[in-house]
């Protein structure tokens, strides 16, 4: 047993060291024209581009049948998993798609692409392969990140934390949703303050065109405390500039203002015609219909912070804007309609509660850490202001 014993020890390195190291890339898949493509993609590739064989591992696999997809998502805990296909059966499909594909050789040592290749293959187990998904902080482009940060023994944490990137999670989410508009909007009203925080280029890296540059940047360092770059060799596999990535996020906020001032100003013209018929009936169904949308926003958004672990969400701001306590005011707007409408006293009050909440969404941009709501205050406040004004004006019902 004593003559075994230093085998034991022998054998396991002797593998390690014969091991194949094959080579690692990072491969960046540009954006896609469909809405979930739009923010692009990567995975790691294990193996020579050149060889049929190579592997990609991909951390970006959903299930739409997985049971409760959609609550899940709703609820922010959907479980995504990270599996390997072959290279070129991706390639064929990015290239079906008119998406750009790039390809970033590391310059990693034999035992870390070996020790790299193995934590893959165990990761892709069944057992292993599930992940909780985060938009922000744990997607497809944070796990390549952390996988490659781990086996380069950190070399793009030293290239990225702490270095100011100039953006938040709003900018950048906004930005490369930007072609699908609605979408856009949609994301933009949904986030709360916590994606105005400014980020760093580690936490800018959940991009996957940001990761891809913060790689070509990052160092490693050699035995002796020299440095070389990561990055060995770097090339196009697929050229494409069908979907483009936007540069900034949509300007909202004069378009928005524009609106809301416009549509305050006829909520205010109708009110003063309100003898005639049209003007009345025209400013009822405005007024109505604004505090639906109002109450109705407000109720998702207070859904979004109070039911689910979407915490770019939580205490969301525009709720002063989108305020559910509009729904309180909808029989009067539909009373409104009538000749001889006397709002109540507590609607009155109601009325002017609602208003001056929203107004209070102004002063809070001072504040530090504000959210970046101004587009919303926009569209909103003068339409508040509007129908406050429009309750006052009309004498109150005697008790």
């Amino acid at each position: 047993m004593l003559a075994i014993l230093p085998l034991l020890g022998v054998q396991p390195a002797l593998a390690q060291d014969t091991a194949p190291s094959p080579a690692i890339s990072l491969i960046t898949f540009g954006p896609g024209e469909t809405y979930w493509e739009r923010f692009g993609h990567d995975a790691i590739l294990v193996g020579d581009p050149a060889d049929p064989d190579a592997r990609l591992y991909n951390y970006g696999m959903f299930d739409f049948h997985q049971k409760n997809f959609f609550l899940n998502f709703a609820r922010g805990r959907m479980n995504y998993r990270v599996a390997e296909q072959p290279f070129y059966d991706a390639l064929r499909f990015y290239a079906s798609e008119r998406r750009w594909v790039y390809l970033q050789q590391l310059d990693l040592d034999a035992e870390q692409r070996r020790g790299l290749a193995a934590y893959l293959q165990w990761n892709v187990q069944p057992e292993n392969a599930e992940y909780r998904y985060d938009y922000f902080v744990s997607n497809c482009a944070t796990r390549v990140r952390d996988a490659l940060d781990k086996a380069s023994g950190g070399a793009i944490a030293r290239a990225s934390r702490g270095v100011a990137s100039g953006r938040t999670y709003r900018f950048e989410a906004t930005r490369l949703i930007a072609p699908v508009a609605p979408l856009s909007l949609l994301m933009d009203l949904g986030m709360g303050p916590r994606a105005d925080v400014p980020i760093d280029r580690w936490q800018q890296s959940f991009v996957p065109m940001v990761l891809k540059d913060v790689v070509q940047d990052a160092q490693l360092v050699n035995a002796d405390g020299s440095t070389r770059p990561l990055v060995a060799h770097a090339t196009w596999v697929l050229r494409s500039d069908a979907w483009p990535e936007p540069a900034r996020p949509p300007a909202w906020t004069l378009p928005l203002t524009v609106l809301g001032l416009a549509f305050a100003a006829l909520l205010l013209l109708l009110d003063r015609l309100r003898r005639q018929r049209a003007a009345r009936w025209s400013f009822a169904l405005l007024a109505f219909a604004t505090s639906v949308k109002a109450a109705l926003g407000g109720l998702v958004l207070l859904a979004g912070w109070t039911l689910t672990e979407h915490w770019a969400l939580w205490a969301n701001r525009n709720l002063l804007l989108f305020d559910p306590l509009c729904l309180l005011l909808l029989p009067a707007w539909l009373m409104s309609a009538r000749v001889g409408w006397q709002p109540r006293a507590w609607q009155r009050l109601l009325a002017v509660v609602i208003a001056l909440l929203a107004t209070v969404s102004l002063p809070l941009l001072l504040l530090p850490g504000a959210q970046q709501n101004l587009p919303w205050i926009g569209a909103m406040l003068p339409g508040q202001l509007a129908l406050a004004w429009a309750m006052l004006r009309m004498p109150q019902r005697l008790p």
